[in-house]
């Protein structure tokens, strides 16, 4: 694992050792060689290393040593994290912490310089996680779909969430729904949620629904496997609505149906606005 200082390294290597994975954190990278063989030979069969910027002028020979490690029997798995500046510095500002790469007017300059280091392994990286809008949670479940099963492959994450709340942050993609007919003005219907089957019966027995439906998924079946290509971890899809309590949720429920069809990776549903007391009147 390496990265930008501040994209969430530690925590990520607190998950994965919780994962069963005998993790060493800021190991200089010409040491990954011997780490690994001494870890093997002391039975641990699932190992990670993190290594970044903190090893100072070490951490020039990290390609290097990758780059060998690739050509042995055991080639490495290499987990890129980032995140963009303006969330750099302010958790920078909120943890006061020093920056590893030093450099004159401030956090901004080594944010800029640590990330120019990094272009070259950034490139080789076989996953990128940007945590610029993933939350704790949102990270670690990202870190379980990777490495929790025994199987690497990017994590499709479907939201439903209601226009008069706001967008939710780190969407890839976003679909309005409020083109659709809205049970809330239907009596019976209002005080259910689009988990309920009658709501869901109605939002997805809507013409209107059935060829949005119909449009939609040969565009996931294309664009998923490419986000997944260009080395994305997290793939997040919104669905909106007015209130994000009726229309989005019963799509977003079928979307994620759907996609677990389609793509062999994992895939979850989460529904940001159901429960709000105020999308109920």
């Amino acid at each position: 694992m390496t990265g930008l200082s501040g994209a969430g390294k530690s925590q990520a290597a607190k998950v994965i050792e919780d994962l069963g994975y005998y993790t060493l954190d800021n190991l200089p990278p010409a040491l990954m060689d011997t780490a690994l063989a001494v870890s093997r030979k002391g039975g641990h069969t699932k190992v990670a290393f993190v290594v970044d910027a903190r090893s100072g002028a070490l951490f020039e020979e990290a390609a290097v040593t990758i780059d060998a490690l690739r050509r042995s029997d055991h080639p490495p798995h290499l987990l890129f994290f980032d995140a963009s500046d303006e969330a750099l510095l302010r958790r920078f500002s909120e943890t006061r912490h020093k920056h590893p790469v030093p450099a004159s007017g401030g956090v901004e300059p080594s944010i800029a310089e640590e990330r120019r280091r990094l272009t070259e392994l950034r490139a080789r990286a076989d996953k990128v996680i940007d945590t610029t809008h993933l939350s704790v949670k949102e990270l670690r479940d990202t870190l379980h779909a990777l490495y929790g099963t025994g199987r690497i492959g990017m994590l499709v994450r479907v939201v439903s969430f209601g226009y008069k709340y706001g967008l939710p942050l780190g969407a890839d993609l976003v679909f309005d729904c409020r083109f659709m007919e809205n049970p809330f003005y239907i009596d019976e219907l209002r005080p259910l949620t689009g988990t309920d089957a009658k709501v869901r019966d109605f939002v997805l027995g809507h013409p209107a629904t059935a060829a949005f439906l119909e449009r939609l998924e040969p565009l996931l079946r294309f664009a998923i496997p490419r986000y997944d290509a260009e080395k994305k971890a997290h793939l997040a899809i919104a669905f909106g609505c007015t209130g994000g309590r009726h229309r989005s949720v019963a799509i977003a429920d079928e979307v994620a149906r759907r996609v677990r069809d389609l793509w062999p990776g994992p895939a979850e549903v989460a529904h940001r606005d159901v429960d709000r007391q105020d999308a109920r009147s």
